[in-house]
């Protein structure tokens, strides 16, 4: 078996598909490397899109860099200190009746992504640390956007309240994000993955056959 197989795996590597196979996984690695989507604490990606979860609900989360990137989006983590645009699109309609306020507040005791509410230490203690706050409002349209321009790089953390009028009921989402920081572990994976599959080109195909110009 062990040899019919290494017969197979030498054909495959004759006819060239291996060479193919491995510049089509590189291409794949480099298109993986462009995206901006990352996700942590109450945000998460699901079919490409940011969702973030506020108690039992859901909406759309998007953030913009309207002077620095135009209309390309982010994820939570936000590269360049600027204005930034938050938007929140509801994907259940309760949230269209509820009293929707978004807080940010820095995080100064480092909590990184594992902050949770407990963590903050209270409303004296946010208060204090909040550098932006939109009061309640009823967003009809399903559609909560707001902006706030950053003059510090660093840590932060996003709070979004939705609050029922009548029982005073509120769902929360919390979740930690960066202002200017670059993701290393992201370029570490990105990388580390490229150069991976660029080993397994050379080793499968043979160096002077991978490096060669086609004919």
């Amino acid at each position: 078996m062990y040899r019919a197989s290494s017969e197979f795996l030498s054909r495959y590597v004759e006819s060239g598909r291996v060479v193919n196979l491995t510049k089509a996984l590189i291409l794949l690695v480099l298109l993986a490397g462009s995206t901006t989507c990352y996700s942590h604490g109450g945000v998460s990606i699901q079919d490409d899109v940011c969702i973030i979860k506020i108690g039992r609900y859901k909406a759309h989360f998007t953030g913009y860099l309207p002077q620095e990137r135009a209309t390309q989006e982010f994820c939570e983590d936000i590269p360049a200190v600027s204005e930034s645009v938050f938007v929140l699109d509801f994907m259940n309609d309760e949230l269209r009746s509820l009293d929707v306020d978004f807080r940010i507040i820095r995080d100064v005791n480092n909590l990184g992504v594992n902050a949770t509410v407990s963590d903050l230490g209270g409303k004296e203690a946010i208060r204090q640390a909040t550098v932006y706050y939109s009061d309640p409002k009823i967003h009809a349209n399903g559609v909560f956007t707001t902006r706030y321009r950053f003059n510090n790089g660093g840590g932060y953390i996003g709070i979004v309240n939705a609050t029922n009028p009548l029982s005073g009921k509120t769902h929360q989402a919390i979740f930690p994000f960066s202002v200017g920081q670059p993701d290393y572990v992201r370029y570490f994976v990105y990388y580390g993955l490229l150069f991976g599959f660029c080993g397994l080109a050379v080793f499968l195909s043979g160096r002077n056959r991978f490096f060669a110009f086609e004919k």
